[in-house]
């Protein structure tokens, strides 16, 4: 009974010749295509031997294997739409790369370009030299470097300025940042020796001063806490008061941002959060910050500051391992090109156009997904006020005023429609609350309308 299953399971030749098969070929390469198939028939032989698959024909291998080959293609990383108004995604890759952005990787990458290579000594060059001079002229610090994320940058830091001494850390900003990445671990790994002072929720400028001891201390840090907020019974000393305990006793004061932010914009109506140029007015020596926040480019883990400092950094072992390459470092100076104006950082960076887009642009969005749905029935669906969310780390529990789509449907579960927008050719991810789909205007694009209309269209009109 086993071998006559058996002897209906058709070669792998001519599983590729079936109209289901032939697209994965050309999405995945004929190559890999034949190892996904062999590897399903074989899976399919050890059930049909094992007794787990009773007697099948051969329309139910080819969609068996069309199954498989199918979870793979789905496995591989793809652009998807985020409509979760979560702007900052970690999980969907942070930041959205400027168009300019990939224009310079297309017009650089697909050949050589002069990374470490001076054009006019015609020697070895620097990777750090253009993105160095960018920073300090934008900033006004007097040098900088760029390793791979800002964890990194914290490392390198800490081991290059505060190996086997002490560093002063308030005892609240001893944080956890997403991915298991805790200050005390971090400062373990450098070498430096953690001295915490204060309490959780109060401490005072005295707390940093009676904790110094001269020889031993090698730098006071300030840690911004990111992803969440403290509020009630608290304090904490100014910037400018943590310069003055620093630099009283010799020491640099560091600031590990995080977040990226270069200018002020509650302009915008946006909440506060504290800027680089900000940081380096109320006299931070050193500054390290990401990339991939509210920087608004590629990952990468920014240092600057006092050219003392910045030096000691470049000359650890430790930034080879650690250092940027070269599509992110393109990306990084394309986004930095930018800020010479804020007007321009702003008008191009899509991060900052997420932040400060108005509610009139965001409901006309939303408008032209509907009329693209208007005919389809079943359906009850309208535009309401909403709150987007900033996302990695950034402008923790600030909420931004947004519209969305809030969608439902007669024939289908909110948990049908999210789990099938998310297997679409083009996967749309949405929330969901009180047995409703939600879809945030604030971070899609004018040009992702035409798609998000046509995968609703499929997935709302299909009756499989």
């Amino acid at each position: 009974m086993i071998r006559d299953i058996l002897r209906k399971i058709p070669s792998v030749d001519r599983i590729l010749s079936e109209s289901d098969i032939l697209p994965y070929i050309s999405s995945l390469g004929r190559e890999r295509t034949v190892l996904i198939v062999r590897a399903a028939l074989e899976d399919l032989k050890a059930q049909i031997i094992a007794g787990q698959t009773q007697d099948i024909d051969g329309r139910a291998i080819v969609e068996y294997v069309a199954g498989a080959l199918k979870t793979e293609s789905l496995s591989r990383m793809r652009r998807v739409i985020n409509a979760t108004g979560v702007i900052l995604h970690t999980n969907l890759g942070r930041a959205v790369l400027s168009g300019d952005c990939i224009g310079r990787m297309r017009e650089s990458a697909g050949g050589y370009c002069d990374l470490e290579f001076d054009l006019s000594e015609g020697k070895r060059g620097s990777r750090y030299r253009k993105v160095e001079k960018m920073l300090t002229e934008i900033t006004g610090c007097e040098a900088a470097v760029v390793v791979n994320n800002n964890a990194a940058a914290v490392l390198l830091m800490l081991s290059s300025l505060a190996k086997g001494r002490e560093v002063v850390i308030s005892r609240g900003e001893l944080v956890e940042i997403g991915g298991s990445f805790r200050v005390p671990d971090v400062m373990t790994e450098s070498g430096a020796v953690l001295r915490e002072v204060g309490t959780t929720n109060k401490t005072r400028a005295g707390d940093y001063e009676s904790a110094i001891v001269p020889d031993i201390t090698a730098m006071v840090l300030k840690v911004h806490t990111s992803n969440f907020k403290m509020i009630g019974f608290t304090e904490a000393p100014s910037l400018k008061e943590l310069s003055e305990v620093a630099g009283s006793n010799g020491l640099p004061l560091a600031v590990d941002l995080g977040s990226g932010l270069m200018y002020d914009i509650t302009s915008y109506g946006l909440p506060y959060e504290p800027s680089v140029m900000e940081c380096l007015r109320d006299g931070a020596d050193i500054i390290t910050f990401s990339g991939d926040k509210l920087l608004g480019g590629p990952q990468a883990g920014i240092i600057l500051g006092k050219r003392n400092y910045i030096e000691k950094i470049k000359d650890n072992p430790l930034i080879r391992a650690l250092r940027i390459d070269k599509l992110n470092l393109m990306c990084l100076e394309e986004t930095l090109s930018h800020y010479y104006s804020p007007d321009d950082a702003v008008r191009h960076i899509p991060t900052l156009k997420m932040l400060t887009v108005d509610l009139k642009t965001l409901k006309s969005r939303a408008e032209a997904i509907l009329d693209g749905i208007a005919n389809m029935g079943g359906i009850d669906a309208g535009i309401a006020e909403d709150f987007s969310e900033v996302g990695g780390g950034s402008m923790p529990g600030a909420l931004i005023k947004t519209m969305v789509i809030k969608l439902k449907s007669s024939r289908r579960s909110v948990e049908q429609i999210s789990r099938r927008l998310r297997l679409c050719e083009t996967p749309v991810i949405c929330r969901t609350a009180d047995d409703t789909l939600i879809m945030d205007m604030r971070t899609i694009d004018d040009g992702d309308i035409g798609c998000i209309v046509k995968m609703l269209c499929f997935v709302l009109g299909d009756d499989r």
